[in-house]
């Protein structure tokens, strides 16, 4: 593994990890009018603590691009959902709470969980999948996914929406992920023009604009707890599935190095779990209150 890439996506995650906690601390206090609309995005644009957020996970996404332009991205992908540590020591700061028994559990399975599915995976890159249709397949059912997700959070009660949400958001992420190194690889090859002229840039802005609305959506109807887990558990999910398999990602695959992959992958989602549940988590402000004016809202 490449100590540039390790330490380009352990970057990432640190921003993505800490800009996360600073856009739900801002969009806890949004309108609940502007749930899944786009006049949410305007609303917080005028909360500073949102747009250091928004600019720490630019940063974060910017450095993850990095890193998938010199690694796979079925190595990259395990190593950004580590964000969830950085997003825990930013909320231990804020709630002052110790980490346990329980967080304590959370950071071995999830930081043994990412070291076991690399170690036994040994991600290493191929040759990309020439077949439209595999391509469009695998990225249509990602999308359909996140979209039927995001149809039943929006007529279930809030109480299950954000999560619902984070997963669709999670999903969109890995897609994007996937297509930005595409984006790259095009940049790489024929420059500027080339890259301007494929279809997969502009994918990746739509897919960030509305995975960004979805997850402000989360975030603002419920607590991080709720909603960082599955967010943080879907994106490498979807990530490696695309990387394997349009990508030309590779892996081991004898009865051993796959029985530790799936081991590695459950423990990184044990693990997320964990720190997602943590009390450190922020549980925002008057909560209760707000999902409870939600749920009485005709449907």
């Amino acid at each position: 593994m490449s100590v540039l890439v390790l330490v380009l996506a352990v970057s990432a995650a640190c921003c993505l990890g800490f800009g996360f906690v600073l856009q739900q601390n801002a969009a806890q206090k949004a309108p609940l009018g502007d749930f899944l609309s786009p006049r949410l995005l305007l609303d917080l644009m005028r909360v500073p603590r949102w747009l250091g957020g928004i600019g720490l996970m630019a940063a974060g996404m910017v450095l993850g691009a990095i890193a998938l332009g010199n690694g796979e991205i079925s190595l990259v992908e395990p190593l950004l959902a580590t964000n969830l540590l950085f997003a825990l020591a930013l909320s231990r700061h804020q709630t002052r709470q110790s980490l346990g028994r329980q967080g304590w559990a959370g950071l071995l399975l999830l930081a043994g969980g990412v070291t076991a599915f690399i170690v036994a995976g040994e991600p290493r890159g191929g040759t990309a999948v020439d077949d439209p249709l595999r391509h469009w397949l695998i990225i249509g059912v990602m999308v359909g996914l996140a979209l039927l997700l995001t149809a039943y959070a929006k007529r279930s009660r809030l109480s299950a929406a954000p999560v619902l949400l984070a997963l669709a958001a999670g999903l969109l992420y890995g897609v994007q992920d996937a297509l930005t190194r595409v984006s790259g690889e095009l940049f790489a090859e024929g420059g500027l023009l080339q890259l301007l002229t494929g279809w997969q840039p502009y994918a990746v802005l739509l897919l960030g604009i509305t995975g960004l609305i979805l997850v402000q959506s989360a975030f603002e109807t419920a607590p991080l707890r709720m909603s960082l887990p599955a967010l943080t558990g879907a994106q490498p999910l979807a990530g490696i599935i695309c990387g394997v398999g349009f990508l030309g990602d590779r892996l081991r695959t004898d009865a051993g190095a796959l029985a530790w992959e799936a081991a590695g992958l459950a423990a990184v989602v044990a693990g997320i779990v964990l720190l997602g549940l943590h009390p450190a988590m922020p549980q925002g402000a008057a909560v209760p209150e707000r999902v409870r004016a939600r749920e009485l809202q005709p449907q």
